[in-house]
Protein backbone atom coordinates (compact mmCIF):
# COMPACT_ATOMS: atom_id res chain seq x y z
CA UNK A 1 0.00 0.00 0.00
CA UNK A 2 1.31 3.57 -0.35
CA UNK A 3 2.10 5.54 2.39
CA UNK A 4 -0.23 8.35 1.65
CA UNK A 5 -3.45 5.95 1.46
CA UNK A 6 -1.91 3.84 4.46
CA UNK A 7 -1.81 7.18 6.55
CA UNK A 8 -5.26 7.96 5.22
CA UNK A 9 -6.77 4.29 6.21
CA UNK A 10 -5.50 4.06 9.86
CA UNK A 11 -8.49 4.59 12.30
CA UNK A 12 -9.18 4.07 15.52
CA UNK A 13 -11.46 0.84 15.90
CA UNK A 14 -13.15 -0.32 19.23
CA UNK A 15 -14.65 -3.39 18.20
CA UNK A 16 -13.58 -5.84 16.40
CA UNK A 17 -14.97 -9.15 13.81
CA UNK A 18 -13.54 -12.06 15.91
CA UNK A 19 -11.10 -14.51 15.14
CA UNK A 20 -7.45 -14.92 16.29
CA UNK A 21 -4.62 -13.14 13.94
CA UNK A 22 -2.48 -15.68 12.25
CA UNK A 23 1.13 -16.29 13.44
CA UNK A 24 2.55 -14.27 10.51
CA UNK A 25 -0.02 -10.94 11.27
CA UNK A 26 1.76 -11.20 15.09
CA UNK A 27 5.02 -11.51 13.88
CA UNK A 28 5.00 -8.55 10.89
CA UNK A 29 3.53 -6.60 13.86
CA UNK A 30 5.98 -7.10 16.74
CA UNK A 31 8.77 -6.77 13.68
CA UNK A 32 7.30 -3.18 13.05
CA UNK A 33 7.74 -2.17 16.82
CA UNK A 34 11.32 -3.60 16.58
CA UNK A 35 12.35 -1.86 13.54
CA UNK A 36 11.09 1.77 14.93
CA UNK A 37 13.74 4.20 15.23
CA UNK A 38 14.71 4.70 19.18
CA UNK A 39 16.46 7.61 20.83
CA UNK A 40 20.29 6.99 19.87
CA UNK A 41 19.24 3.67 18.52
CA UNK A 42 19.23 2.54 22.08
CA UNK A 43 16.26 0.08 21.87
CA UNK A 44 14.94 0.24 25.00
CA UNK A 45 11.57 -0.41 25.28
CA UNK A 46 9.88 -3.61 25.72
CA UNK A 47 6.58 -4.79 24.83
CA UNK A 48 4.38 -7.84 26.25
CA UNK A 49 1.96 -9.34 23.90
CA UNK A 50 -1.45 -10.35 25.25
CA UNK A 51 -3.72 -13.11 23.60
CA UNK A 52 -4.87 -14.87 26.84
CA UNK A 53 -8.81 -14.52 26.85
CA UNK A 54 -8.64 -13.73 30.44
CA UNK A 55 -5.81 -11.60 30.77
CA UNK A 56 -7.78 -9.32 27.89
CA UNK A 57 -10.43 -9.14 30.21
CA UNK A 58 -8.62 -7.81 33.28
CA UNK A 59 -6.61 -5.09 30.83
CA UNK A 60 -10.24 -3.83 29.92
CA UNK A 61 -10.77 -2.92 33.41
CA UNK A 62 -7.27 -1.18 33.60
CA UNK A 63 -8.66 2.62 33.68
CA UNK A 64 -12.17 4.10 34.35
CA UNK A 65 -13.37 4.48 30.09
CA UNK A 66 -11.59 3.89 26.93
CA UNK A 67 -9.92 0.66 27.55
CA UNK A 68 -13.60 -2.18 27.33
CA UNK A 69 -13.32 -3.00 23.79
CA UNK A 70 -9.65 -4.45 24.86
CA UNK A 71 -11.70 -7.78 25.99
CA UNK A 72 -12.89 -8.40 22.39
CA UNK A 73 -9.42 -7.42 20.40
CA UNK A 74 -7.43 -10.93 19.05
CA UNK A 75 -4.76 -9.28 20.63
CA UNK A 76 -3.20 -6.65 22.74
CA UNK A 77 0.54 -5.18 23.17
CA UNK A 78 1.69 -3.49 26.60
CA UNK A 79 4.40 -0.95 25.64
CA UNK A 80 6.84 -0.74 28.25
CA UNK A 81 9.59 1.70 29.25
CA UNK A 82 12.31 2.02 31.77
CA UNK A 83 12.64 5.94 32.96
CA UNK A 84 16.24 5.01 35.26
CA UNK A 85 17.40 3.53 31.56
CA UNK A 86 15.86 6.05 29.17
CA UNK A 87 14.88 9.66 29.44
CA UNK A 88 12.93 9.55 25.85
CA UNK A 89 11.14 6.23 27.17
CA UNK A 90 7.73 7.49 25.85
CA UNK A 91 9.05 9.10 22.54
CA UNK A 92 10.45 5.87 21.84
CA UNK A 93 7.49 3.56 23.00
CA UNK A 94 5.58 6.18 20.96
CA UNK A 95 7.08 5.51 17.73
CA UNK A 96 6.94 1.66 18.25
CA UNK A 97 3.10 1.76 19.19
CA UNK A 98 2.30 3.77 15.59
CA UNK A 99 4.20 1.83 13.86
CA UNK A 100 2.61 -1.38 14.79
CA UNK A 101 -0.40 0.02 14.45
CA UNK A 102 0.66 1.52 10.62
CA UNK A 103 1.89 -2.44 10.35
CA UNK A 104 -1.95 -3.50 11.14
CA UNK A 105 -3.58 -1.14 8.77
CA UNK A 106 -0.96 -2.36 5.83
CA UNK A 107 -2.57 -5.92 6.69
CA UNK A 108 -6.08 -5.18 6.62
CA UNK A 109 -6.37 -5.49 10.78
CA UNK A 110 -7.57 -3.11 13.39
CA UNK A 111 -6.19 -1.55 16.18
CA UNK A 112 -6.93 1.28 18.66
CA UNK A 113 -4.20 2.85 21.45
CA UNK A 114 -5.58 2.46 25.05
CA UNK A 115 -3.44 5.16 26.92
CA UNK A 116 -2.18 4.00 30.20
CA UNK A 117 0.73 6.22 31.36
CA UNK A 118 -0.76 9.45 33.77
CA UNK A 119 -4.35 7.51 33.88
CA UNK A 120 -5.95 6.15 37.37
CA UNK A 121 -9.21 4.07 38.66
CA UNK A 122 -11.53 6.24 40.37
CA UNK A 123 -10.21 5.18 43.30
CA UNK A 124 -6.65 6.74 42.84
CA UNK A 125 -5.23 3.58 41.58
CA UNK A 126 -2.68 4.20 38.59
CA UNK A 127 -3.81 2.13 35.82
CA UNK A 128 -0.17 1.48 34.97
CA UNK A 129 -0.24 -0.42 38.35
CA UNK A 130 -3.51 -2.44 37.23
CA UNK A 131 -1.65 -3.76 33.92
CA UNK A 132 1.64 -4.04 35.91
CA UNK A 133 -0.09 -6.53 38.22
CA UNK A 134 -2.16 -8.31 35.57
CA UNK A 135 1.73 -8.76 33.23
CA UNK A 136 4.04 -9.26 36.01
CA UNK A 137 5.99 -6.01 34.73
CA UNK A 138 8.82 -5.40 37.13
CA UNK A 139 8.64 -1.96 39.01
CA UNK A 140 11.33 -0.32 36.94
CA UNK A 141 9.50 0.15 34.07
CA UNK A 142 6.39 1.74 33.28
CA UNK A 143 2.87 1.43 31.14
CA UNK A 144 2.92 4.13 28.19
CA UNK A 145 -0.33 2.21 25.88
CA UNK A 146 -1.52 -0.64 25.07
CA UNK A 147 -2.44 -1.50 21.48
CA UNK A 148 -5.33 -3.55 20.67
CA UNK A 149 -5.37 -5.75 17.25
CA UNK A 150 -8.00 -7.78 15.67
CA UNK A 151 -9.83 -8.45 12.55
CA UNK A 152 -11.71 -5.37 11.49
CA UNK A 153 -15.50 -5.66 11.41
CA UNK A 154 -16.32 -2.75 9.38
CA UNK A 155 -14.40 -0.57 7.07
CA UNK A 156 -14.13 3.02 8.69
CA UNK A 157 -13.93 5.91 5.79
CA UNK A 158 -10.75 7.44 5.33
CA UNK A 159 -9.48 10.71 6.95
CA UNK A 160 -9.80 13.41 4.19
CA UNK A 161 -7.98 16.19 3.40
CA UNK A 162 -11.11 18.61 4.18
CA UNK A 163 -10.82 17.58 7.75
CA UNK A 164 -6.94 18.27 8.32
CA UNK A 165 -6.20 21.38 10.68
CA UNK A 166 -3.47 23.12 8.71
CA UNK A 167 -4.41 26.08 10.97
CA UNK A 168 -1.85 24.40 13.31
CA UNK A 169 0.89 24.72 10.89
CA UNK A 170 2.89 27.91 11.72
CA UNK A 171 5.72 28.54 8.97
CA UNK A 172 8.61 29.99 10.34
CA UNK A 173 7.06 31.13 13.81
CA UNK A 174 4.29 30.80 15.85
Amino acid sequence: MVFNDLIAKRRSHRSYAGGELDAEQVQAILRAALMSPTSRNNRLWQFVVVDDRIDLQKLSDAKEQGASFVKDAALAVAVLGCPAQNDCWVEDGSIAAFAMQLQAEDLGLASCWVQIRGRRLSDGTKSSDVVRGILDIPEDHEVLCLIAFGKKNKDLPPHDDDSLKWENIHPDKF
